[in-house]
């Protein structure tokens, strides 16, 4: 079986040879993804002999994790484990992780924080930043999640070679669930334990929540066109309509049009046809695209 283990890393000199020593245990297919680091994360890894894969400059965690893709699918692995390089992540969790991928039940697992909370040391401004986020994301899933953010995750083989993230910011966590689901690949979770040690997260609380929601926006209307823009589409029709409605029945009773309301209901009515069109046309073009990728 060959497991290889995805470790992105931006200057974590001080972590990353204690986090090699512990993976070696478990497997010798070691990716380091070393994202620009300005320290000595790069000849640490390589003195450790793992595989170093160099960003010349520092390009963010999701083309970080697409370069541990592609290294993995390189590699021909049979299951690919991505963990982060500041310790956070327990390696004797791995196995853990990696069970119901061997065992076919799940194609994804996802190592989550709050599957069990006894015990658990996840600040509470992140806790409810993650829980947020996972509801967002969940909206776009067919399976329930409880922490879509973890970036603690087993891959099976199938998802490696036919899922192809592109983010290249936090937002990949969730872009990559969404691909997933819409290929329909099972994702699961089990419970996890994080050593947060007291240390605040080196990622801006509000910039993340950002790049998350707009990811989330983004990948929901490509993958659901006609739910994204087609239900808001039919909310703004009937309002422009109903202005409208009104507006031409002030003019029949008085001889005189409104200007507010007349402009409220043609160009309510005029954005609501502009995002029916955007939906049918958008729908048309992703259907032709998945048609000629099958």
């Amino acid at each position: 079986m060959n497991i290889v283990v995805g470790i992105p890393a931006y200057n974590e000199e001080k972590k990353i040879a204690a986090i090699i020593m512990k993976v070696k245990k478990i497997t010798k297919n070691i990716v380091v993804c070393n994202d620009g680091s300005k320290d000595l994360t790069e000849e640490i890894a390589k003195e450790l002999g793992v595989i170093v894969v160099n960003h010349s400059k520092n390009q963010g965690y999701g083309a970080a994790i697409r370069s541990i893709f592609l290294k993995a699918k390189e590699l021909n692995c049979d299951v690919l484990v991505t963990l982060d390089a500041d310790g956070q992540h327990r390696v004797e969790d791995i196995q853990t992780l990696i069970d119901p991928v061997l065992k076919k039940n799940a194609d994804i697992v996802i190592g989550s924080r709050f599957l069990d909370e006894k015990d658990q040391d996840v600040p509470e401004y992140r806790k409810f930043g993650i829980k947020l986020i996972t509801k967002v994301t969940n909206v776009s899933l067919s399976e329930k999640l409880t922490d879509s953010q973890s970036g603690f995750r087993a891959y099976s083989k199938e998802v490696i070679e036919k899922l192809n993230p592109s983010d290249t910011g936090m937002g990949i966590s969730t872009e990559i669930l969404i691909k997933a689901n819409s290929l329909g690949f099972k994702i699961g979770e089990v419970p996890i334990r994080i050593l947060y040690e007291g240390k605040t997260s080196t990622h801006n609380p509000v910039s993340h929540g950002t790049s998350v929601l707009f990811s989330t926006i983004k990948y929901t209307s490509i993958e659901h066109p006609l739910k994204f823009y087609g239900i808001p589409a039919l909310f703004f029709l009937i309002i422009g309509v109903c202005f409208t409605v009104w507006s031409i029945q002030i003019y029949s009773e008085g001889g005189k049009l409104i200007t507010n309301v007349t402009l409220i209901g043609v160009g309510v009515t005029l954005l609501g046809v502009i995002l029916t069109i955007t939906a049918i046309q958008l729908y048309s073009l992703i259907s032709v695209v998945r048609e000629i990728k099958d």
